[in-house]
């Protein structure tokens, strides 16, 4: 039987994974260390203040806590962990606190440690590398001409310039988007060239899930074809980075294997608090069952390296 389009496309992406990448997967796990009554008014988002979906609501966990939450995730075999915090750029007491847990995190783990905590100083990126933050991770979520569609608290350029400023203090940066949110084929190849031209090392692809209270409440779901169709075009455009399967895993059968076999060789995991709703025992067995190799050290920034490092 003749190939379609999409298989033609999907295998081709995949031999460029397996050039640039190997057979070698990156899995992060995530917690959201401060949640709710962000000021930003980013559309898609449950934890906006200008939205009204009801998410939870609580200060900066407890250090423990986040803990406790690492190791469960380091002892899964589990690669990176982030803390996530919602806010145009954590502050503070509160920031104060995130640097404490990272130097508790980088004592007593050997996971290598991520932090999303908005639009950051460069003061603030110094600190948090010195806590032992090797990567920081901010969305571009769109492409430029998209963006004003999706967000005007803040603008494509201010995150262009967070991004550099991490860059600067020495951290590896990690960011992509959010899929599905109105936006057309071209958005999502603009979005990824500007990512590609910025030499990441982890590019994120969230498929939205409509959320309840959001302005994009009413929009559909996006077609497993359009989400791997996105995820091969975007291997083509950055062959060297990780692409990273994110948000909306779900809405692909098998919990995305399809798109490990469509270029994507990186996946958001974790037992209770990520949005994709994947366990780390299912997707290592699945990701083994690929051919991947999910067993690589990944201690302290160890890992998932950055392939090219353009400032």
């Amino acid at each position: 039987m003749k190939e379609t389009p999409l298989q033609t496309l999907s295998t081709a992406a995949d031999r460029l994974r397996q050039h640039f990448s190997g057979n070698k997967a990156s899995l992060c796990s995530i917690i959201n260390g401060k949640s709710g009554r962000c000021g930003e008014n980013c559309k898609f988002c449950a934890q906006s203040a200008h939205n009204a979906s009801g998410c939870d609501e609580y200060p900066f966990l407890d250090s423990e806590r986040v803990l406790a939450e690492c190791r469960h995730n380091e002892q899964k075999g589990v690669h990176r962990f982030a803390i996530v915090t919602a806010g145009r750029a954590l502050s503070g007491a509160d920031f104060d606190r995130a640097c404490e847990t990272f130097e508790l995190l980088s004592r007593q783990t050997k996971m290598g440690l991520c932090a999303s905590m908005g639009l950051l100083s460069a003061e603030q990126f110094k600190r948090l590398r010195a806590a032992g933050v090797t990567r920081y991770h901010c969305n571009l979520e769109t492409s430029r001409r998209y963006f004003k569609n999706i967000c005007t608290t803040h603008t494509f350029e201010d995150k262009l310039a967070c991004i550099a400023r991490a860059k600067a203090a020495g951290l590896e940066v990690c960011s992509g988007g959010i899929i599905g949110t109105g936006e057309g084929f071209d958005d999502r190849v603009d979005m990824a060239l500007t990512l590609s031209a910025l030499g990441l090392c982890s590019i994120p692809i969230n498929a939205l899930i409509p959320i309840k209270g959001t302005p994009l409440e009413g929009l559909p779901q996006l077609s497993p074809h359009e989400i791997l169709r996105t995820v091969a075009a975007f291997r083509f455009i950055a062959p060297e980075a990780d692409i990273r399967l994110a948000a909306g895993r779900l809405l692909l059968e098998n919990s995305g294997e399809a798109a490990f076999r469509s270029g994507a060789n990186a996946a958001i995991t974790g037992d209770m608090l990520t949005t994709s709703g994947n366990g780390i025992d299912d997707d290592i067995k699945m990701l083994t069952a690929l051919g991947f190799d999910t067993k690589r050290g990944n201690g302290n920034g160890q890992g998932a390296v950055c392939h090219r490092n353009r400032h």
